[in-house]
Parts: C-alpha cells; structure tokens; sequence
C-alpha cells in the first residue's frame, strides 16, 4: 500500500495497549474463589469509577481511606490498592512495543494520551524504557481530565500542534475510540498487536 502522507502522529494510550494492566492480580491473595469472585467486589464497591477518580488526579491515600470508611469489611486488604499497585502491571505488551518502534524507526511522531494517575505514573515511567520514544504526552491525572471528555484530546492537539486529521489515536477503550473519531482522529480500537498491525497497514503507514 502506498505511504499515507496525511497522518504525521501516532497517539497512543498505555494501559492494555502497550502495559499489560489487570486490577484482579492485587486483590487474588484475598479471593481463593478466584476472580469471579473479585469481579463481585469490584461491583459491590463500584471499583472502575472508583479507580477512575484516581486517574482523574484524586490521591489513593485519600481513595484508600474513603472506600475503607465506606466498606470496613474491606479495609484490612484496600491499601494493597495502593502498596501493591506495580503488581497490577505484568509488564510491557511486547508486540505493540516492537510496533512502536518501528512508527519511530519510519520517522513518524508519537503522543500519549493515557487515563492514568500521575502518582502512579510518575513511578511507573521509569521502570518502562519504551516511554523514552514518545515525542510528548498528555496523562490524565496531571490534567485532572479523563477520556472520553473531548477536552483531554483537544489539551494533547494544542500542547502537540497538530491537527486530529494528522494523528492516529490507538485505544483498547471503545468509548475514547469512538471520542477520537468525532473529533477527527483516525482511530483504532486496539485488541492485539497483530490486529494493530494489520490496521496500521490498512492505513497505509506501516
């Protein structure tokens, strides 16, 4: 396929994308059951928008100690939310880190625009090399913005000073995929590096 001429930017988002990330690995120690039984809790205490507040800036010190008041039934095992949250990430998703280095290998710039707390992200960005490659990024938790707001992507366009026409936005969340395309983005629902591949080359850009 001939070269796209048009896209000048990859954006990419991290978690599930390029970091392996699942919640059930810091809470397994305490469901024998397993994590049908951890996926009970997580609704019994609405954990994703609950976690959501973290990566919107909301510091865990302050979520742990609210969720504990809230369920004290829990609270001998809701700090490991915080002390053992590097266990959640399993480590880098190795075939769309070898994809985003070939995009900087062909000279293409890249963006992150992550839903991710900026405390944790903070320790995080360095355990991980492949962050090195990014051109800039925009992470939620440091501007108290949250995907899918169309504000998030509109922060990233103008700290970048690009166009949602010049940029392909990857994403395992359908929903900020979805956000992307209203605003302009080529966009790609991520589900594989395989699948990202394929995409990226039906684009005409790798």
């Amino acid at each position: 396929m001939r070269p796209n001429t048009i896209i000048k930017a990859i954006v990419f988002d991290y978690g599930n994308v390029l970091l392996d990330w699942d919640a059930h690995r810091i809470f397994r120690p305490y469901f024998p059951g397993g994590d049908q039984d951890i996926d009970a809790f997580f609704a019994e205490v609405g954990f994703m928008e609950w976690h959501r507040q973290q990566d919107a800036g909301r510091s865990f010190g302050e979520a742990v100690a609210e969720l504990s008041a809230k369920f004290p039934q829990y609270a001998h095992f809701l700090p490991d939310y915080d002390t053992r949250y590097a266990d959640s990430i399993s480590g880098p998703i190795a075939g769309s880190v070898a994809i985003l280095q070939r995009l900087k290998q062909a000279g293409f710039a890249l963006y992150g625009l992550s839903n991710y707390s900026a405390e944790k992200f903070e320790f995080d960005r360095p355990r991980y090399k492949f962050f090195d490659l990014f051109d800039d990024m925009v992470i939620s938790g440091e501007v108290h913005l949250l995907k899918p707001d169309p504000a998030i992507y509109q922060v990233l366009l103008a700290k970048i000073g690009r166009t949602a026409e010049e940029c392909v936005f990857i994403d395992d969340s359908l929903p900020n995929v979805t956000s992307a395309r209203q605003l302009g983005f080529s966009a790609i629902h991520f589900h594989s590096p395989e699948q990202l591949e394929d995409e990226l080359n039906q684009l005409g850009i790798l």
